[in-house]
């Protein structure tokens, strides 16, 4: 029933378009900022290594410090370009409207890497509203470009897969949605 009210009505179209606007924001404005300076996440992920998040004496995620160790540290150059253009790029799809499950997923995987990190500040309230935005699926796009881009790729996907049936899929029958 609640899933039905997220995906289908108008009015919570309109509530989801202010949210998505507002989260696009703050990640746009976050991630602009270090695309036009000198951003380096290395001092970031160093402090992430030295300082984990502990439960007593005991480290809490220490699968994610192992791979913040070995793998982001080394790569801190790299980390930084994909995370300042993931959070700009995050930003511009929740705000326009396009791809917004997609946009907010990615949102919400920054997040909890974040979080895994040991930075609270703004993560959790991001990540349940990533996680509304993703439930309620296109209806959260349905005042932005979603209302234009997905019917036009599901058209697009259709005729190609009855015109081009290489798979040996019967598509004579339509296929039932997910519900």
């Amino acid at each position: 029933m609640m899933g039905q009210f997220l995906r289908n009505n108008r009015v919570m179209a309109i509530i989801l378009t202010v949210l998505r606007v507002y989260l696009g924001w703050t990640w746009l404005s976050s991630g602009w900022g270090k695309v036009m300076g000198e951003f380096n996440a290395g001092g970031y992920l160093q402090n992430a290594v030295a300082n984990p998040v502990m439960n007593g004496e005991v480290m809490k995620y220490p699968l994610y410090v192992s791979f913040l160790e070995n793998v982001a540290v080394p790569g801190a150059d790299i980390f930084s370009v994909v995370v300042a253009w993931g959070e700009v790029l995050v930003g511009l799809g929740l705000i326009v409207g396009i791809f917004t499950s997609a946009a907010a997923f990615f949102g919400a995987v920054m997040n909890m890497a974040f979080l895994f990190a040991g930075t609270v500040s703004s993560n959790p309230w991001m990540v349940i509203v990533a996680f509304v935005i993703m439930a309620a699926g296109a209806n959260a796009g349905r005042y932005g470009g979603d209302r234009w881009v997905l019917p036009y790729l599901k058209s697009l996907f259709a005729n190609k897969f009855k015109k081009n049936n290489d798979l040996g899929i019967n598509t004579a029958k339509p296929i039932k949605e997910a519900i």
